[in-house]
C-alpha cells in the first residue's frame, strides 16, 4: 500500500475537493495497468500481438484511439522480458504518456524539437510517426539520463535523431525560430504518477513545485522562441498542479505571441481551470485538458497545443562548443569503400545506402536519415545510430543496428539459431561452435527476429550482441 503524504491529500482536496481526493488516493492503490506501443516501423500490430500470444502467452487488447497502443491484459510480469521487448518492437509506457506525441502530430516534412527527452518513449514515438525520416532534435540536460535515452534511441532503431545535453532554456539562442514542431513534456512533480513511483509522496512540497514551474516557464519561453511562426508547441506534464499547469500557459500568453489550439481527445478528461486561487487566467485555457488518473486507468497528465502567432526577437546568439564532425553521404570517398564491402557481403543493393548519410567518429561509423542537417552537427553527442566499426583492415564491422536495420535488404550470410542453448550463448556473448564458410562476419536470426551481428572465427559464430544488453534478464523461448 502506498502511503500518501499529508501534505499531498491537502492539496487534492483543497484543488480538486474532497470526491476527486478520495478517488485518487484509492485508485493508486490499486494495481497500474501496463500498456505498450508497438513500434510499427518494425512490426504491424496485429503481427506483435500473434507474435506475443503464440511465444510467451502474452495476451493484448488494442486501443482503437491510439494507432499502436495495447493494454497487456495478462503476461505483465514478463512484458519487459522478451526478446521482442529488448530488439525493439516495442516500447513499455504508460496509455497517457502516448496522448502528446499523438496530439502535436509530426510527420516527416516538419523540423522537431523535442526539448526534455529522456528516456525516450515520447521520442522514440514521434520518430515513428516520422516514419524515420526527417530531422528530429532531442535534448535532455541530466547527463544520467542521456544513456538510457540514447539505449532506447538504439533498441528502437530510431535513424532521424540527433541528440543535445544541453539546457533546454539555451536552445532559443541557438536555434532561433527554427521548429515547425516542439514538445516540451516538462520535468515536474510527479503528483500524476504515484501509483507506479510512490516515491513522489516522500519528497512533494509546494516549495518543490515553485522551483520545478519556474524551470518549466523559462523551458517553454525557450520553446516559444525557438519555434517558426505557425509552429505548434505541445506542452504536457505528468502532473495534477495548477502551479506547473494552467499557470504557467496564463503567464507566456500574456507576455509571448502564442495562442491556445483546439485539439480533441478521444479519452476522457476535465477541463483546465481558467480561474485559481481567486485569479483570474485567460479564458482560452478552456481549451487545454487535464487527463485524471482514475478516469483512464493510466497516469495524470496535462496537456496544452500552442501556436506561434508573430515573431519573437532574438537578444542573443550562442554557438555552444562544438567537436569537428564531417556529415558526408553514401558516395564520399571515405565511406564508400565499406558500403561497398558491406554490399558484397550481404548482398545487399548499394543504392540502398543512399537514402542515408554518414558520420565517421574515431572509426566508429555513424548514419542517419539524409534528410537530417544542421549548420552546427559538432554540438550533437550522436546523431543517427551505430553502423558499424572500421577495422584495421579497412573493413567495417557490422554493429547490432546497423544488422537489425539493413538485414531486410540482405539476401546471403545469415545465420540462423536453431535452438534456446544457441540463443543463451549468443545473448550471453559467446561462441556458439559451429562452422560457417561464408565470410567474416554475419547477420544473426531467431526465429524471424534479427538479433545483430557475429563474427566468424576457427571457433565459431562469436556473438556481437551488446554488452548494455547482456546483463538483462530475457525469457528464452
Amino acid at each position: 500500500m502506498i502511503e500518501v503524504s499529508e501534505k499531498i491529500i491537502s492539496y487534492l482536496k483543497n484543488t480538486f475537493g474532497e470526491s476527486a481526493a478520495s478517488r485518487y488516493l484509492n485508485f493508486i492503490n490499486e494495481e497500474p495497468a501496463v500498456y505498450i506501443r508497438a513500434n510499427l516501423l518494425k512490426v504491424s500490430g496485429a503481427d506483435l500481438t500473434k507474435r506475443l500470444f503464440e511465444e510467451y502467452n502474452i495476451l493484448l487488447k488494442e486501443v482503437e484511439e491510439l494507432p499502436g497502443a495495447f493494454k497487456v491484459l495478462k503476461g505483465e510480469e514478463i512484458i519487459g522480458k522478451t526478446l521482442e521487448h529488448i530488439c525493439g518492437y516495442y516500447y513499455i509506457q504508460g496509455l497517457s504518456s502516448m496522448i502528446p506525441a499523438s496530439v502535436l502530430k509530426p510527420n516527416q516534412g516538419n523540423t522537431v524539437l523535442d526539448a526534455c527527452s529522456a528516456p525516450g518513449s515520447k521520442t522514440t514515438q514521434m520518430a515513428e510517426m516520422m516514419s524515420n525520416k526527417g530531422k528530429m532534435v532531442v535534448n535532455e540536460i541530466q547527463t544520467d539520463r542521456i544513456k538510457t535515452l540514447v539505449y532506447n534511441l538504439e533498441r528502437m532503431n530510431i535513424l532521424n535523431a540527433g541528440v543535445l545535453h544541453l539546457k533546454a532554456e539555451l536552445l532559443s539562442k541557438i536555434y532561433h525560430e527554427h521548429f515547425d514542431k516542439i514538445l516540451v513534456d516538462a520535468p515536474c512533480s510527479g503528483l500524476g504518477i504515484i501509483q507506479k513511483k510512490g516515491e513522489v509522496s516522500n519528497w512533494w512540497s509546494l516549495e518543490r513545485v515553485e522551483r520545478l514551474s519556474d524551470m518549466q516557464l523559462r523551458i517553454l519561453i525557450s520553446a516559444i522562441k525557438t519555434a517558426k511562426v505557425g509552429g505548434e508547441i505541445v506542452y504536457s506534464t505528468c502532473t495534477l498542479t495548477p502551479e506547473e499547469n494552467e499557470l504557467i500557459i496564463n503567464k507566456v500568453l500574456s507576455k509571448y505571441p502564442v495562442e491556445l489550439c483546439e485539439f480533441n481527445l478521444s479519452f476522457p478528461y476535465a477541463e483546465a481551470f481558467t480561474s485559481y486561487q481567486n485569479q483570474r487566467l485567460n479564458p482560452s485555457l478552456i481549451n487545454a485538458k487535464r487527463i485524471l488518473p482514475w478516469e483512464i486507468n493510466s497516469d495524470g497528465f496535462f496537456i496544452v497545443k500552442l501556436i506561434k502567432t508573430s515573431q519573437t526577437e532574438l537578444k542573443e546568439k550562442i554557438i555552444p562548443k562544438q567537436k569537428s564532425i564531417n556529415i558526408v553521404s553514401s558516395r564520399h570517398k571515405n565511406i564508400l569503400p565499406f558500403l561497398k564491402k558491406l554490399s558484397d557481403e550481404f548482398r545487399i543493393d548499394l543504392e540502398i545506402f543512399d537514402s542515408y548519410s554518414f558520420v565517421n567518429k574515431a572509426g566508429d561509423i555513424f548514419f542517419f536519415d539524409n534528410n537530417w542537417n544542421d549548420d552546427h552537427p559538432g554540438i550533437f553527442e550522436r546523431i543517427g545510430t551505430k553502423l558499424g566499426m572500421a577495422d584495421k583492415y579497412g573493413n567495417l564491422v557490422l554493429h547490432t543496428q546497423g544488422a537489425q536495420i539493413f538485414s531486410k535488404y540482405a539476401s546471403e550470410n545469415f545465420f540462423e539459431i536453431e535452438n534456446r542453448e544457441e540463443l543463451k550463448i549468443y545473448l550471453e556473448g559467446g561462441t556458439i561452435k559451429k562452422s560457417f564458410d561464408r565470410g567474416k562476419q554475419c547477420i544473426v536470426r531467431y526465429k524471424g527476429i534479427t538479433l545483430g551481428s557475429a563474427g566468424i572465427t576457427p571457433n565459431g559464430i562469436k556473438s556481437r550482441f551488446p554488452r548494455a544488453k547482456r546483463t538483462q534478464d530475457i525469457v528464452i523461448v
